[in-house]
């Protein structure tokens, strides 16, 4: 089977590394890809986006099913360009159609469904730039701390936590009046403010049965304890410890079967990843956030810990029979730690030699933004390499991780070094 993977980062080298384990593959793409995608796949220059450059490349090179990993073409439709297209609707897309992914594009979309389908989450009320004064009344009568959202895509910097009142109307204002995120911020949800501990939990559907993937911890601020701004995330771990039998039977009861039956009520296809952010408050668990795809860095520890072969997993989605599949998973704990540029989540240089790649031994490398520049690996993005490990519980398998960080360098590389510090 010939395979095109769509995206450049963590995420993708991790879904790379797995389908190239399988018999099935015959040939594996990515586009665009990045240095570590280059050694086990071919790397295709083609942006995610750029709809007829991949229609013409799949045909070109007879490829049989896309792995959307990144939301923008979801969100933009890909798969229903697909199915229009008489000379792709044969193809495979892993990865929901476009109404349906409007669960991650529109905060404010993705409200509405869970109310109707009677699935726990903050209270909310949406604002514009015409009702931005209803806003202020609004975030007056909540207790702090005031949570505002972009309600469409801002690269994972659309959520806004802040403590002082004065300070979230003027975030308020910003983000509706001077649009701080562009148009992405038209619309911004405030919400209550729910006082727990996260985590994310991943289902893969084929739009009628579903089996729920490994639990994951993420870790979004660049800062230690969790202080600074948002970054894409700067590491995870999974299973999380705190995800015992009796909570996993309430996500599921509670969340994940309303999500999927939700899907099918509101008559919106979904074949691919759902990845539902939760927070656990109390004993109860409440959606934060759904993702039409999986997550990074979740993807680099969540992927390693599924032992079926993926390419078999991938086309029981495609044709509708996830339900024969018997799921098996690795019981150890898998971390990853993310080395990020200097500057991230701000501005920040590229092109830095990165060194040290092949002394690391007994962990997974995975490369988030690299380039090959003149033979050398070098630095292409905020989020620059994910090593990955396997332990007996999160500290032993950190413990390594952290080991192998150390044999890396490049000029401003930073990494986290207090990963788990609140499990």
């Amino acid at each position: 089977m010939n395979i095109l993977i769509l995206g450049s980062g963590g995420r993708e080298h991790t879904f790379a590394w797995k389908l190239s384990q399988s018999e099935k593959l015959t040939k594996l793409f990515v586009a665009p890809g990045n240095a570590g995608t280059s050694e086990i796949a071919i790397n295709i220059p083609i942006g995610v986006n750029d709809f007829s450059a991949i229609r013409d490349f799949v045909i070109k090179e007879n490829v049989e099913l896309v792995l959307v990993g990144p939301e923008d073409p979801l969100v933009n439709g890909i798969h229903d360009y697909f199915l229009q297209n008489e000379n792709l609707k044969h193809v495979a897309v892993i990865g929901p159609e476009k109404l349906a992914a409007t669960l991650e594009g529109s905060k404010e979309f993705a409200k509405e469904f869970m109310m109707r389908h009677h699935i726990p989450t903050a209270q909310y009320k949406s604002f514009t730039a015409r009702t931005v004064e209803a806003g202020f009344t609004f975030l007056e009568q909540l207790n702090p701390p005031y949570v505002l959202k972009a309600d469409g895509l801002a690269a994972g910097k659309g959520v806004v936590i802040l403590n002082d009142l004065d300070d979230a109307k003027a975030e308020l204002r910003a983000m509706l009046v001077d649009e701080k995120f562009g148009s992405a911020s038209s619309t911004v949800v405030i919400e209550e403010f729910l006082d727990g501990i996260e985590l994310s939990v991943f289902v893969l559907t084929d739009g009628e049965s579903y089996k729920v993937l490994p639990t994951a911890k993420d870790y979004k601020r660049i800062g230690e304890g969790d202080t600074g701004l948002n970054t894409g995330g700067m590491g995870a771990i999974s299973p999380v410890p705190f995800a015992s039998k009796e909570l996993m039977d309430k996500i599921e009861q509670l969340i994940v079967k309303p999500t999927v039956e939700g899907l099918k009520i509101d008559k919106m296809p979904y074949k691919g990843f759902i990845f539902i952010g939760l927070i656990k408050v109390g004993d109860d668990p409440k959606v934060i956030e759904y993702n039409v795809r999986m997550g990074d860095p979740e993807t680099e520890v969540v992927l390693p810990r599924i032992k079926n072969d993926l390419v078999e997993l991938l086309q029981a989605v495609a044709n509708q029979t996830l339900t024969d599949i018997d799921l098996q998973l690795d019981d150890r704990t898998a971390t990853t730690v993310m080395t990020v540029s200097g500057g991230y989540p701000g501005s920040y240089e590229k092109g830095k030699e990165i060194k040290g790649i092949a002394t690391i031994q007994d962990s997974l490398v995975f490369h988030a933004g690299t380039t090959i520049k003149e033979g050398k690996v070098v630095t292409n993005g905020g989020r620059v390499m994910a090593i990955t490990s396997f332990g007996s519980d999160f500290k032993s398998a950190l413990a390594k991780s952290y080991q192998n960080v150390e044999k890396l360098s490049f000029e401003g590389m930073k990494y986290r070094k207090d990963l788990g510090f609140d499990l």
